[in-house]
């Protein structure tokens, strides 16, 4: 009983690390509550408050109708542009990583190097060239511009790759017995079998995609093709910034996300663990 106390009592500064940890981690989403629900009198006013005295939802509507920044359209293109690209990159790196894992050449090895040094290269490093590729084919101030440059991901062939070499082999042969060649085995055996690893890398991928500035702001150039993100920033570059809106706006723009990590949470954190068990 003493040795059980003894551990109760050292335990507790963990926790309290945790709690001040987890202060630090909500306090950001708890301003940005506040302050969307506030006036702007409210947020410019030097003495502390708590929560606005009286919540205003009509910034809900005044941010909507805004006419220089439509939060409707920005939330609707990064909308398509996050589901289309996270879509398309699960199906390409998932090919790509199986392809490694399983399929045996010559140059295989080789191959896999310098997917690795690709790995590497940071995206700045590519960011030009990419756009003029993007230029060539005519896609700058369009949704493909958006969504097609962001499919080819490095990082996620080869957690695919990790995870399919760890992936029974068992299952694979006994359907090439049944008839089934090296696509099929993986549209109907393969894939069906590794939700975790799809699911983690999907919501991972989409939370990027959903919170990505810079390129969206290079390659759409008119209120069409504007993401969330994009919008939000007119809001700081106006002559007078309406701080219930733009906070109204983080809010808006973080919600979604929010709602699919908390579904989804148990499978990313399973899809790492079996991902990193094998190297």
């Amino acid at each position: 009983m003493k040795l059980l106390k003894v551990l109760k009592i050292a335990a507790w500064p963990k926790y309290l690390l945790l709690i001040f940890l987890s202060f630090l981690y909500l306090l950001p989403f708890y301003i940005i509550a506040r302050n969307a629900l506030m006036t702007q009198r409210e947020i410019a006013q030097l003495d502390w408050q708590f929560w606005a005295k009286i919540p205003q939802w009509q910034n809900i509507g005044i941010l909507l109708k805004d006419p220089i920044a439509n939060m409707q359209i920005g939330l609707r293109n990064s909308a398509i542009v996050s589901i289309a690209q996270v879509a398309g990159r699960l199906i390409v790196t998932s090919m790509a990583g199986y392809g490694l894992a399983r399929i045996k050449y010559k140059w295989a090895n080789q191959v896999f190097f310098f997917t690795l040094i690709a790995l590497m290269v940071p995206s700045a490093a590519i960011f030009v060239q990419t756009f003029l590729v993007v230029s060539y084919m005519g896609w700058v101030n369009t949704l493909s511009g958006l969504v097609v440059p962001g499919i080819f991901d490095v990082f996620s062939v080869f957690i695919f790759r990790q995870f399919f070499l760890d992936f029974p082999i068992d299952l694979e042969d006994a359907s090439k017995v049944d008839g089934l060649g090296t696509f099929g085995t993986f549209v109907k055996i393969v894939v069906p079998n590794s939700t975790g690893v799809f699911i983690s890398l999907g919501t991972l991928g989409l939370i990027r995609s959903w919170n990505s500035f810079l390129w969206p702001l290079v390659i759409g150039q008119t209120r069409d093709t504007w993401t969330v993100q994009v919008v939000l920033s007119t809001f700081l570059t106006a002559q007078t910034i309406n701080l219930p809106a733009l906070f109204m706006g983080a809010a808006m723009g973080i919600l979604p996300i929010i709602f699919v990590f908390f579904f989804v949470q148990r499978y990313i954190v399973e899809g790492v663990k079996v991902t990193g068990v094998k190297g």
